[in-house]
C-alpha cells in the first residue's frame, strides 16, 4: 500500500534494469550468514556480560536467550525473504507493508549513516587488531604533513580493496565469502581445543563469580543486550536475497542454519575462555581470548588469537560491504531513488555505482575518525528501530496478504515475532534511555531523508511497483 503523490507528467520514466544474476548457492548464502555475524565480538563481550551479571551461569543463559531471540528474528525474515526474494531485503518488506515514505527512510538510514558507519567500524578495527604485531606498530605513527594516522589510511586502503571484490561480481565476492569463513571457523575451533587441552585450565572456574557491576534484571538485560551486538549481522543476507539461487528454499536454510553454526561456536568459544580464566580475571581483562591463549601458549597463542581476531573481521567487511549496496540499488530500481544507483555493471554484473558511494561514504567517516564513534552510535539506535518494524510487516502480509506463496511458513506463528517484536522494542528503548542525545540525533537523521524522498519524487514521479521492478 503506498502513498500517492502527485506525478509530474513532464517526467520520462527510466528503463527498468535487469535483475541481478542468481549465482549464490546456499553454501555461500550460509557463509554470509555466519560469516557476517562473527566479527570482533566473541572474542571481546564476555568481559563486558560478566561485568554486567558476574557468574558463568547467568552470562550463559544470556547468551542463549540472544541466541533464541536472533534465531525468531531470522525465522521471521525467512519467511518473508522465501516470500519476497529480491534485492533490499528489508526494504522491500517494510515497502510492501507501509509504504513508499517508511521504505525509503530506512534507505536512507542505511545509505546515509549505518552501512559506511559499520565499515568505517570494522576496518579501523581491523587496524587496531593488527597493530598489536611488531610488524604493523607503523599503524600507530601519523602521516607527515597529514592530520592523518597510518591506521586510517590502511582502513581506507582495505575498505576499497573489498568495495573493488564486490565490484567484480558477487560470485567472487560469494566464494571468498566461503571459502574464509570456514577458515574462520576453523581457527574458533582451534582456539577452543587449545583451551580445553590446556592443563591451566579448571572446571571449577565455572562455579567463580565477580561482584557485578549492575544487579538484577538491569545486569542480564545489559548482557542481553551484548550477546545481541555479537549476533548482529544475520539479515544481511536478506539484502542480497535476488542474487540467491532457488531463494525459496536457500534463504530459510542459511538464515536459520546459519545462526546455529553461530551459536555453536560462540557457546564454544566462551566455554573455553571460562575453562582457563576465573569470572575475576575475565571480568578485568580487556580481551579475554588473548588473555586464555597466553596463558595456554604464551606470546605466540596471543599472537593466533589475534590472527583469528584480524581473519575474522576481514570476513566481515565483506558481508557488510556486499549487502549494503543492494539497498540503495533497490529502491533506484523502484524510482525511490537516484536511477544512476540502479546501474549494473555491463561485465561484472554487480551495482558498481552504488558500491562506489558507499566506499567514498565510508572513506569520508574514516578521514573524520574523531567523529566516527558517535556515528556509529546513531547507527546502532536506528538498526534496532527498523529490525522491530520489519517483524512487524509479517502480521501485515499474513492478514492481508494471505494469497502470496509462501514456500516457507514460520513456525511458532504468532508467538515467535511477537516475542522479537517485543524483544526489539526493549532494545531500543534501552538504547534510547542509555544514550537520549545520540538518539534523538539519529531520529533527527533518519527524518532527514524526507526533504530527499520529495525531492526524488518530483524528479521522478511515482515509483515502480516491486514486482514490476523486476521484470527484465
Amino acid at each position: 500500500m503506498s502513498e500517492t503523490f502527485p506525478v509530474p507528467t513532464t517526467t520520462t520514466s527510466p528503463a527498468v534494469a535487469n535483475d541481478l544474476p542468481r549465482v549464490l548457492g546456499a553454501s555461500q548464502a550460509t557463509a554470509i550468514v555466519v560469516g557476517t555475524i562473527i566479527g570482533s565480538g566473541i572474542f571481546l563481550v564476555p568481559r563486558e556480560m560478566m561485568q554486567d551479571v558476574g557468574s558463568s551461569a547467568l552470562v550463559y543463559l544470556a547468551w542463549v536467550v540472544g541466541g533464541l531471540l536472533s534465531l525468531f528474528g531470522a525465522m521471521t525474515y525467512a519467511e518473508l525473504g522465501a516470500m519476497m526474494p529480491y534485492a533490499g531485503g528489508e526494504y522491500v518488506y517494510l515497502r510492501g507493508a507501509y509504504g513508499d515514505t517508511t521504505a525509503f527512510l530506512y534507505m536512507w538510514t542505511w545509505f546515509a549513516v549505518a552501512k559506511p558507519a559499520s565499515i568505517a567500524a570494522v576496518t579501523s578495527g581491523l587496524a587496531r587488531t593488527l597493530g598489536v604485531f611488531p610488524s604493523f606498530h607503523w599503524l600507530t605513527a601519523s602521516v607527515p604533513g597529514l592530520p592523518l594516522y597510518w591506521s586510517q589510511i590502511f582502513a581506507i586502503a582495505v575498505t576499497w580493496f573489498m568495495t573493488g571484490l564486490n565490484y567484480l561480481g558477487i560470485k567472487k565476492a560469494g566464494d571468498f565469502q566461503l571459502v574464509f569463513t570456514v577458515l574462520k571457523a576453523i581457527l574458533i575451533l582451534i582456539v577452543a581445543a587449545l583451551c580445553f587441552a590446556s592443563v591451566s585450565g579448571s572446571w571449577s572456574n565455572f562455579n567463580t563469580s565477580v561482584h557485578p557491576a549492575l544487579s538484577g534484571l538491569n545486569g542480564f538485560m545489559a548482557a542481553l543486550i551484548a550477546t545481541l551486538w555479537a549476533y548482529d549481522g544475520w539479515n544481511d543476507l536478506t539484502m542480497v536475497a535476488g542474487e540467491v539461487r532457488r531463494p525459496e528454499r536457500s534463504l530459510p536454510f542459511a538464515l536459520i542454519g546459519g545462526l546455529f553454526i553461530v551459536g555453536a561456536l560462540f557457546m564454544a568459544t566462551n566455554a573455553a575462555i571460562q575453562y582457563i580464566l576465573p569470572a575475576a580475571q575475565i571480568a578485568a581483562s580487556d580481551r579475554p581470548a588473548v588473555s586464555a591463549l597466553s596463558i595456554v601458549a604464551g606470546p605466540r597463542g596471543a599472537g593466533f588469537v589475534a590472527a583469528a581476531m584480524a581473519l575474522s573481521i576481514f570476513v566481515t567487511l565483506n558481508g557488510t560491504v556486499m549487502s549494503g549496496a543492494r539497498i540503495p540499488f533497490a529502491a533506484a530500481r523502484d524510482r525511490l531513488f537516484f536511477r544512476q544507483f540502479a546501474h549494473i555493471h555491463p561485465r561484472f554484473q554487480s551495482p558498481s555505482t552504488s558500491l562506489i558511494v558507499q566506499g567514498l561514504l565510508s572513506t569520508i567517516l574514516l578521514l573524520f575518525l574523531s567523529q566516527f564513534q558517535q556515528h556509529f552510535e546513531l547507527a546502532v539506535f536506528a538498526e534496532w528501530l527498523f529490525y522491530m518494524l520489519t517483524a512487524t510487516t509479517v502480521f501485515y502480509y499474513r492478514r492481508q496478504r494471505p494469497d502470496m506463496p509462501r514456500p516457507y511458513r514460520l513456525w511458532g506463528y504468532p508467538v515467535l515475532p511477537a516475542i522479537f517484536v517485543i524483544s526489539a522494542a526493549a532494545v531500543l528503548i534501552s538504547s534510547y534511555g542509555s544514550n537520549l542525545e545520540g538518539s534523538l540525533i539519529g531520529t533527527a537523521l533518519i527524518l532527514a531523508g524526507l526533504p530527499v524522498f520529495w525531492f526524488v519524487r518530483r524528479q521522478y514521479g511515482a515509483s515502480v511497483p516491486t514486482e514490476q521492478s523486476h521484470i527484465s
